[in-house]
């Protein structure tokens, strides 16, 4: 597999940012159309850093099958990794283990894929580290999480978060009869885009992108702006390729 792929790819506009939050309305009710959306969107922008083709994958956090679909008609040799066994991929053929102990050997994968787990993460930065661990050199790392200060910082909860966090389980529960499933220092935690773009510059990595996940290619520029960039980016993404 070749280390330096970079494809031309359509420059991600507006259009595109439209369609994914058409399609993330959509994520209760029907979230097999929402997930197969971010499913391809997510195999794009690997395939922009990487063939995918005969590349062992490990997908760290996994969740719906909609991604093992994509990524294995992709030809990628697809893992799907998750401490609970019950996750619809890691019952079809996946590894029952703990993101910051991940049950792999040192430079075995070709490419690790995380998306929006760093905010599920006790220790996002060991998380991390974790993944490009296990990066063999040359390989891509691809991490994404949605951060506490952007409009769905608070997930089902917001964005009441921005009132507190605590105060948002709170009403949820009083609204809904029951604990919202992302409550705030359990199974939800305050990262920032701050905090990742640290980590990316302090890990050794060569940062091939930084960018809001959602949104059209030019807003790259708000990550430049403390403050701004946490309420605006809604979801950062990371794509690194270890030295």
């Amino acid at each position: 597999m070749s280390d330096d792929v970079r494809r031309p790819v359509p420059r991600r506009g507006l259009r595109r940012s439209v369609r994914l939050f058409r399609v993330f309305l959509l994520e209760q009710s029907e979230p097999d159309v929402f997930y197969s959306a971010l499913a391809h969107d997510s195999r794009d922008l690997l395939a922009e850093w990487v063939e995918l083709d005969g590349a062992s994958l490990v997908d760290v956090g996994a969740g719906p099958a909609d991604f093992a679909r994509v990524f294995r008609e992709s030809g990628a040799r697809y893992v799907p990794l998750d401490h609970d066994p019950t996750v619809a991929s890691v019952r079809d053929g996946g590894v029952v283990g703990d993101a910051s102990r991940l049950p792999l050997a040192d430079g075995s994968v070709d490419v690790v894929f995380s998306s929006n787990v760093w905010e599920h993460v006790r220790d996002p930065r060991g998380v991390a580290d974790e993944m490009l661990r296990v990066t063999r050199p040359g390989g891509v790392v691809l991490l994404s999480y949605t951060n506490w200060l952007s409009p769905w910082g608070g997930h089902e909860t917001s964005p009441w978060h921005w009132l507190g966090g605590e105060r948002a389980v709170r009403r949820y529960a009083r609204r809904h009869g029951h604990p919202p499933k992302n409550r705030v220092g359990e199974t939800l935690h305050r990262v920032s885009v701050a905090d990742g773009l640290r980590w990316a510059r302090a890990s050794g990595a060569e940062v091939l992108v930084a960018r809001p996940r959602y949104l059209p290619d030019a807003a790259r520029h708000l990550l430049r702006v403390p403050g701004l960039r946490e309420v605006l980016t809604w979801n950062l993404l990371l794509v690194l390729r270890r030295r």
